[in-house]
This record gives C-alpha cells, structure tokens and sequence, in this order.
C-alpha cells in the first residue's frame, strides 16, 4: 500500500507523496521517524524564498536553542541514494553536511527548482498537496542565518493511505 504523509503546520497543511521507488531507504527512514513522532513540534528553521524550506532538526523543539538549529539529528546517518528525479518546486529532498552520506532527519521542501542539487542530494517525494502552504512558509520574512522571524512549526506529520487524501 502507497502512503503519503500529511504536514500539518501553523500555515496550513502540504501533503507529500513518496518516490519509494528511487529511495527506497530514504523514504523507510522518514516513515519510522514520522511514526516515532520525532518531526512533532519542530518548524523550518531555514526559509530562503526562491530555494526551499528546511525542517526536520529535533532541537527546533527548543526555541532557546536557536543558535545550534540545523545541526540536529536523529543520532545516526543514512547513505545517499541519489536518483534521477530532479530538484523542482515541492520536491521533497534530504538536508546533509558536507558528507553525501550524512543525513539524517532534516529534509527539505523546494520552493524554487534548485536543479543545481541534482544528483548531490536524495529526492525523496513531491508535494501533491498544500503549494499554498510552501508558498506561505517560503515568503515569509527572514532574520539572519534564514531564519523565519515568525515560528513556522510542524505541528505533526502523519502517515495515511494515499487513496484516502482527496
């Protein structure tokens, strides 16, 4: 059975498909942590309009913890699995450092079609759902380091079948 996961965030909710069949491991990874509800109550601690929207970082759950959002993780990394599937708007991709194969729980939502990352980070689902949403998140204004001025918090992601998102 495909399933999808609802976003839901304090601007609305996005609903994202899985590309299983290219990342079979990245999207296994995501569905345990989205299970786990490891994303519940984090945000997208990195907004650059144009580009994309970061979450997925377990310390956003703090927001006295600022300075050190983005270096999060869920203690352990996932090897890559690079792909075909090109960084277009509401691509969902996975967020790393420098090591191809460190990710690990932040991923992030293309707003612009950041082709550039193609084949350097793992695509992993598509928006099919909530462009409105992306959009609102992405706009918003910034402070320093991307970071949105007004909380964008991820208030749950959940897992449902994908004939039952309308």
């Amino acid at each position: 059975m495909s399933e999808t996961a609802i976003i839901k965030t304090t601007e609305g909710d996005m609903v994202v498909e899985f590309w299983s069949d290219v990342a079979p491991k990245t999207v296994e990874n995501f569905q345990t942590l989205v299970k786990k509800g490891f994303y519940d109550g984090t945000c997208f601690h990195r907004v650059i309009k144009g580009f994309m929207i970061q979450g997925g970082d377990p310390l956003t759950k703090d927001p006295s913890k600022e300075d050190s959002w983005g270096t999060g993780g869920p203690g352990y990394m996932i090897k890559a699995e690079f792909n075909d599937r090109s960084h277009k708007r509401g691509v969902l991709s996975m967020a790393r450092s420098n090591n191809p194969d460190s990710a690990g729980s932040q991923f992030f939502i293309c707003h612009g079609d950041p082709t550039f990352l193609d084949h350097q980070y793992t695509t992993f689902g598509k928006l099919i759902k909530g462009d409105d949403v992306l959009e609102k998140i992405a706009t918003t204004p910034t402070h320093p380091q991307d970071r949105p001025d007004k909380r964008m918090g991820i208030i749950s992601i959940t897992l449902v079948p994908r004939d039952s998102v309308k």
